[in-house]
């Protein structure tokens, strides 16, 4: 088996899925960019473990972490996207930027901190 193949296909999808993430402003797109990118890294890590002809077949046990840690990561991800979207109405990344707490009147002071945090630095 020839290499450049899946090493080829690896890069496509890794610049794929890096495209994703610097380019798409819904969190759910971000995800699945991620996702991609780890699958990347995945056929590249059983392509190479068939490559060297491993006997331990390394690659393989490592492609199976990783894709219990993709499971994870997606299964964590997408409940805290479906909690903010929930909370502010919107899965778009650029207006999720400013996560900071509001005042009771629901603004901001200008130097960026809240009653509780001036009411906390005060009584220490």
């Amino acid at each position: 088996m020839h290499l450049i193949y899946p090493a080829v296909l690896a890069a496509l999808l890794f610049c794929t899925g890096l495209y994703g993430v610097l380019a798409r402003r819904n969190a759910i797109l971000v995800l699945m960019s991620v996702e991609l990118m780890l699958n990347a890294v995945n056929l590249n890590l059983v392509a190479f473990d068939v490559w060297l002809r491993d006997e331990l077949h390394a690659g393989q046990a490592l492609t199976l972490f990783t894709i219990a840690i993709a499971a994870a990561e997606i299964g964590i991800g997408l409940a805290i996207v479906l909690l903010v979207h929930r909370n502010r109405g919107t899965a778009d990344l650029d207006r999720l930027r400013d996560l900071r707490e509001d005042d009771a009147d629901g603004t901001a002071r200008e130097d960026g901190t809240t009653d509780r945090e001036q009411k906390a630095e005060a009584a220490s």
